[in-house]
């Protein structure tokens, strides 16, 4: 691989980040240190086995390329949409279509807020926010595995060594908002059936480190849990707090009653929480977010407007009156489902039928946004040359950047089931000009 260019304008810089993730091709994923990380983790190849032979699309065997004034300017746009979202007349709009649940005001503020990115020509360009990011755990362990091409290119590689206690400090702040100073004794991570989730790798790791902290934590079915006498329980362990990994955002399913009673009780910690979702995540928030008059009416500054609007994929909320309008522009157009989350029930305008925009219209709970093309990263997979997606995810607690990372992927939208696909570790190079170009594997 040769030595990367000097790097002199963030314009230059654009074009040359995208050359070298278009052309870079080498393998980089060290499957002994990932053995050995996960060893240590849990004692056994169980986990290897789960991430690397049963979900063989999980980790992407290849390194991004991403420049620092790139980075700078996503943490730029996450900063000015935190302000807004602070704002107590926006918090007023957005819940006034959120779910009863998120009219509660706890006081954790909710882990892991996933800021996805495509980047653009004209600069990274949010595509949506995720109030319930997984993966963050997983991308931990990727980058201490990951052997970069950095050598080679002469450039100095590092990295951040104690991720998990960062995530654990996090969990606790989110306890002791709640409770003071009381010891955490129990967690449950919830999510539906859990043996049958992708993420359950990620779940068994998160067992294990709070465990290690000394913290009794069990994986569990929300239909395991149960509200009786001033606490919620999971058989005979009264639960402290729960790491919430349903995808049932305001908790409305009736299944999910003790967990829900529980939590507007206070009788539990829930983190994420509805609030959390209904201030973040619904991507009908983008439409204010990427409207110039809505963010005047709010009372957000000239500066803070011209950052959202530059760096956010205008969105607007799909209505029936607009159906012709949003036709006949829909190449140029992304469909995705309010309250969704993933790549489920989206649908890009240049490929979607008349049929499936039919039903869109009807349904009145989507969103139409700009369709903002994701880079592209070579790869070769068993022996063939492979042209991947990839887009960008800034994890994100209480406005501060934990970690940068990677997804590769095939087809329209985000995912972990093709060739060459999956979390890759992020190369951060300096395009500052003053000569020295360091690396940082982008857990910051």
């Amino acid at each position: 691989m040769t030595p990367l260019p000097q790097v002199a304008t963030e314009h230059e810089s654009t074009q040359l980040i995208d050359q070298r993730n278009a052309e870079c091709r080498y393998l980089s994923l060290d499957r002994d240190a990932m053995r050995k990380a996960l060893r240590q983790q849990l004692d056994d190849d169980l986990l290897y086995r789960m991430l690397i032979e049963e979900r063989p699309h999980q980790f992407a065997e290849a390194l991004v390329v991403v420049a620092e004034s790139n980075i700078r300017s996503q943490r730029d746009i996450i900063t000015a949409i935190e302000s807004v979202i602070a704002m107590p007349a926006y918090q007023q709009r957005v819940l006034a279509y959120a779910p009863g649940a998120a009219q509660f005001i706890p006081k954790a503020h909710g882990v892991f807020f996933g800021y996805d990115f495509h980047l653009s020509p004209k600069g990274p360009q949010l595509i949506e926010i995720n109030s319930n990011a997984g993966g963050a755990l997983l991308n931990a362990i990727l980058i201490r595995a990951q052997t970069a091409c950095c050598d080679s290119a002469g450039l100095n590689a590092s990295a951040v060594q104690n991720p998990e206690q960062a995530f654990m400090a996090m969990f606790l702040e989110e306890w002791q908002s709640e409770r003071g100073q009381r010891p955490l004794h129990s967690i449950a991570i919830v999510d539906e059936n859990p043996p049958t989730q992708f993420m359950l790798p990620e779940f068994l790791l998160f067992k294990k480190l709070f465990e290690q902290n000394n913290i009794n934590t069990v994986i569990c079915d929300p239909s395991e849990l149960d509200y009786r006498d001033g606490a919620l329980w999971h058989g005979d362990m009264p639960i402290d707090l729960v790491y919430n990994r349903l995808t049932d955002f305001g908790l409305e399913a009736g299944a999910l009653k003790p967990l829900r009673e529980a939590y507007l009780a206070e009788a539990v910690v829930v983190t994420p929480h509805p609030r959390a979702h209904a201030l973040y995540a619904d991507k009908r928030n983008l439409a204010i977010l990427t409207d110039e008059t809505a963010l005047r009416e709010l009372g957000v500054a000239v500066e803070t407007r011209a950052l959202l609007l530059g760096g956010i994929a205008h969105t607007d909320c799909v209505h029936k009156e607009d159906a012709e309008a949003l036709w006949a522009a829909r190449k140029h157009l992304f469909f995705k489902p309010a309250k969704g989350y993933g790549s489920k029930a989206a649908y890009r305008g240049d490929g979607v039928t008349k049929r499936v925009f039919g039903e869109i219209v009807l349904q009145g709970n989507y969103v139409a946004q700009a369709l903002v093309r994701p880079t592209e990263r070579q790869l070769k997979v068993e022996n063939e040359m492979v042209d991947l997606k990839l887009d960008l995810r800034q994890y994100v607690y209480r406005a501060q950047a934990q970690l940068t990372s990677a997804r590769l992927y095939q087809g329209q939208t985000t995912n972990f089931r093709t060739p060459g696909s999956g979390f890759a570790g992020v190369v951060v190079i300096s395009d500052d000009g003053k000569g020295d170009r360091s690396v940082a594997l982008a857990l910051t």
